[in-house]
């Protein structure tokens, strides 16, 4: 590591380039910011006779593959300063130019400064900008004139520079001298020397407010790789990846897309806070043999998610699945939903297996919100949900993952489902826009849209109901509203909420027929009257079409058998309670033990022994034998199979143990956990 402090001149003037890597945000300085802070520090440092004033440091790497000649450096902190002097730079030559000063020579500016001499290409650049701020820069340099730059920080920043040097406030030669007075630290990495670009540019940055994680990522992706490569990388992987997400907030969509992506990966959810660390980790022990590989998969993932989050996909029946995960905010659904979305894209299931697969998940979150299970372990069991898929069986084995979810995680069955369609007070679900919306388009020719309809009570809400009202409903009318009011059976969609009111039912009838008539209003519209009797009936009608579209995943006894696998009988006779233990903290190291054993995949299941506590897939993937001061975990796999870089795994082949496996584990702290779940996944992941 090389450290020099100097001026801008200094930095610049020589056979020198700084070439900011395609890895780097755009230039983002603002006029009224920055710039004007820097303008103001020039004039106070002029006429206050103060000699020095310190801007800042530039971290770069010097180039070992520049061609003879010209020395390059790539520049990883300090871009924004050093674009701003030279912009400057080129204000100041400018203004020379059109008002020549004896004092100043524009050439020099030009040919020491700016441009490097007799040489060709971007060489004769001294600074190389990245993306569309490189062609502004060079415009600007060579004084080529332009006219879709308005927007560009640089221009803006340009011009601002010009102005206040026209104002007259300092000379050129104030100007140029005091440019010259301004102190910069430039550190320059070797490689060969040991620097390591990755960690002084985190540390740079270590505070987060600068980057974003996915910022940090990208960086992390480039940096270490050859300026070519960069090149290829950032403009076939990352750039497209990234351009498919909003403009608007694209660094928020991006840092939680690669949430949901690693999310995918782990079979676990990292905090938003951790990604950047948890990716770092993750591309340590990826499968991906090349920088390539991995950016194209997360060139492919990010497609995948972004045609889902923004309904973009051009084939119409994908896409209007996509807008109800969207109309019913499935967020905790994306891990799951790209992996399966990106099999396809990579033709390892074909469209229908992948649209039957959304329709469960789909109906999987439509039944649990409709029976209002709580739904704070969606994300966890999305999280893992693709551990259950067996190739060479996608489709049955999704299925019958949905199938055997239970207790908090159980996929409502028809009867739970319909019970709660038709007595619940549906009109206060979150999603009854979406039921009703999708209930009248189903088998629609003509659907509606989500868009225009609003929520009309058949029966009205007023409590003071007319005389019509009333008598449609009998004496127990009082009781009857309050019951059935909310219900499926009395909602219905329209364009004429206002129109109705608390009108009698003949009055509401010609409006009823004009808005959502294919099955929500069909049944409606062929009454006479309204009371309980036809709102019970009604709903029964539109259950009958809720279980179809939301429907329950169906398999026959022969598939059903193929993935039931034989269990041991569970020796129900036994709890925790029924193992000697006496210390709490042991106590509290199973409980962290177990919950995060059984986050690992839905299917497995614990089982108390008499000897130990055993967790079962197909069959033990470890066990727990409760000690006073430890918790003894076995897991089942071979020593010489298990991937163990914290050198937790003891070897206890042919040595005689309770529970089953050659590994042990003594888990004696909780900051094990990390470490020995990833040694059980191991042995899940066999099976």
């Amino acid at each position: 590591m090389d450290i020099a402090k100097g001026s801008i001149y200094e930095l610049l003037n020589g056979k020198y380039q700084y070439i900011v890597p395609v890895y780097q945000r755009k230039y983002s300085w603002l006029k009224e910011k920055q710039c004007e802070r820097l303008w103001n520090d020039i004039v106070k440092m002029e006429q206050s006779g103060k000699k020095h004033h310190f801007v800042g440091s530039i971290v770069n790497i010097s180039d070992c593959n520049a061609p003879m000649g010209i020395h390059k450096y790539l520049v990883i902190d300090g871009q924004q300063r050093m674009t701003t002097l030279t912009i400057l730079m080129i204000a100041l030559r400018d203004y020379i130019k059109e008002n020549p000063s004896d004092e100043v020579d524009e050439d020099t500016l030009t040919y020491f400064l700016l441009k490097n001499d007799h040489q060709k290409g971007n060489d004769r650049y001294k600074l190389i900008l990245s993306d569309s701020d490189k062609d502004v820069l060079v415009k600007l340099i060579d004084n080529f004139p332009f006219n879709s730059s308005e927007d560009s920080n640089i221009y803006i920043n340009y011009r601002y520079f010009k102005e206040k040097i026209a104002m007259g406030e300092l000379t050129p030669l104030q100007i140029y001298q005091s440019i010259a007075k301004l102190q910069i630290v430039s550190i320059t990495l070797n490689n060969a020397d040991g620097d390591d670009p990755q960690l002084i540019f985190e540390s740079l940055n270590s505070t987060g407010m600068d980057l974003s994680q996915s910022d940090l990522i990208r960086n992390f992706i480039l940096m270490g790789i050859s300026s070519d490569e960069q090149t290829d990388i950032y403009l076939n992987y990352w750039k497209p990846m990234e351009d498919s997400f909003p403009l608007h907030d694209r660094a928020y969509f991006i840092d939680r897309f690669f949430r949901d992506y690693l999310t995918t990966k782990l079979s676990r959810i990292p905090k938003i806070e951790q990604i950047y660390e948890e990716f770092k980790n993750y591309h340590t022990n990826s499968e991906f043999s090349s920088i390539s590989e991995l950016a194209s998969d997360i060139l492919l993932y990010g497609k995948c998610y972004t045609e889902i989050i923004q309904n973009n996909c051009v084939d119409k029946e994908l896409n209007s699945l996509f807008l109800d995960i969207t109309q019913i905010r499935m967020e905790v659904a994306y891990p799951f939903l790209i992996k399966i979305y990106g099999d396809y894209k990579n033709k390892i299931i074909s469209k229908d297996v992948l649209i039957e697969i959304v329709q469960a998940t789909i109906a999987y979150v439509v039944r649990r919100a409709v029976c209002e299970i709580p739904t704070n372990s969606l994300n966890k069991t999305f999280a893992t949900m693709k551990n259950n898929i067996v190739k060479d069986d996608y489709l049955n084995s999704i299925k019958y993952a949905f199938i055997q979810l239970d207790s908090y995680k159980s996929f409502p069955t028809d009867s739970e489902f319909a019970n709660e369609l038709e007595k619940r007070d549906i009109y206060k679900a979150r999603i009854i826009n979406y039921l009703l919306v999708k209930l009248e388009n189903y088998k629609n020719k003509k659907p509606i849209s989500f868009e225009g309809f609003t929520i009309e009570h058949i029966m009205p809400q007023n409590e003071n109901l007319r005389l019509e009202w009333q008598k449609a409903l009998g004496d127990n009318w009082q009781e009857d509203h309050v019951t059935h009011l909310h219900r499926l059976g009395n909602l219905t969609l329209t364009r004429y909420n206002s129109e109705m009111g608390d009108k009698p039912f003949q009055e509401k009838l010609p409006i009823f027929k004009k808005s959502a008539t294919h099955n929500l209003n069909s049944f409606v519209t062929e009454q006479t009257t309204w009371n309980t009797k036809l709102i019970r009936e009604r709903a029964k009608g539109l259950i009958e079409y809720a279980l179809n579209i939301w429907a329950y995943p169906k398999l026959d006894e022969i598939i059903l058998c193929k993935f039931n696998q034989p269990k041991e009988e569970t020796e129900s006779k036994y709890t925790f309670e029924s193992y000697d233990y006496s210390n709490v903290f042991v106590r509290m190291l199973f409980e962290k033990l177990d919950e995060a054993i059984l986050a690992i995949n839905p299917s497995i299941k614990r089982e108390y022994k008499k000897l130990y506590i055993a967790y079962k897939y197909k069959t033990n993937i470890a066990d727990i034998v409760i000690q006073k001061s430890r918790l003894r975990v076995s897991v089942n796999m071979k020593f010489d199979e298990v991937d163990d870089p914290s050198n937790i795994c003891k070897d206890i082949t042919g040595v005689g143990r309770w529970g089953n496996g050659d590994i042990e584990i003594s888990f004696d702290s909780l900051a094990l956990l990390p470490q020995t779940i990833e040694i059980i996944k191991q042995s899940f992941n066999k099976q």
